[in-house]
């Protein structure tokens, strides 16, 4: 079973392989349906683009703390983790900005949705979320974009039960900042991580594209985490066990 919907802003694609007959064909389609109902739900509670969101909503000083949904509260604390552990590069509030927690929220949420399949017994599938994939039941094959060529791949890596990220300018430009600096991140042209989860590899690419070329070091040291970067000097970073296909 295949099906794409335009939710966040971005394609969400996902592919389930489990079985073929008709009872199991129900499933994955009701599957699918609460995967993107959640996606759904996530938009209008979380996007800071949304007035009436919760996001929206604690940056207007209109919720106390501790009236602050376990999902929001959750988010947030991973927020100040990685804010944290990057010594401020990964910054959900910037000087001017209001609250914007996305670039925690898709990772975290895709993530989500794709434990839902699982909690429906399903051991086989890839969900795509703007790029940023997380599967179960491989091998599946991911192909990392070349940072300036469209048209051509710089790697593929094969992922069994895990997640691959990857931060860049070719689709959005310079739309991520450096929190220690308020300017858009300089030093790296890719940032491409696999880990456990689409939580962990989308912020750990997100937070070390903000650091700059120190970022290689500091993701391919987390915990769990394998990483392909090209810097701007278009220098080649391949941490050691990194999944490529062959």
């Amino acid at each position: 079973m295949r099906r794409v919907e335009q939710v966040m802003g971005f394609p969400v694609s996902l592919r389930i392989d489990d079985g073929d007959r008709r009872g199991n064909a129900v499933a994955r389609e009701q599957a699918a349906d609460a995967v993107f109902a959640w996606l759904r739900e996530v938009d209008a509670r979380f996007s800071p683009f949304r007035p009436d969101s919760e996001v929206s909503r604690l940056d207007r000083g209109e919720l106390e703390p501790h009236g602050l949904s376990p999902d929001l509260v959750e988010v947030l604390d991973l927020c100040e983790e990685y804010r944290i552990a990057t010594r401020g590069a990964f910054q959900v509030r910037l000087p001017g900005r209001g609250l914007d927690p996305c670039a925690m929220v898709k990772g975290w949420s895709v993530q989500r949705a794709a434990d839902l399949l699982t909690a429906r017994g399903l051991a086989r599938f890839c969900l795509n979320a703007g790029g940023d994939v997380v599967s179960t039941g491989g091998p599946w094959r991911v192909g990392v974009r070349h940072p300036e060529q469209g048209d051509r791949l710089c790697t593929v890596l094969e992922i069994t039960d895990g997640a691959v990220a990857t931060s860049a300018r070719y689709e959005r430009g310079d739309h991520i900042v450096d929190g220690r600096t308020g300017r858009p991140a300089t030093g790296l042209l890719n940032m491409t991580v696999a880990a456990p989860t689409l939580t962990e590899a989308d912020a750990t690419a997100t937070a070390a594209f903000a650091m700059g070329a120190e970022g290689i070091e500091w993701a391919a040291a987390r915990e769990g985490c394998e990483v392909f970067a090209v810097d701007t000097e278009h220098r080649v970073f391949r941490s050691p066990g990194l999944p490529i296909a062959v």
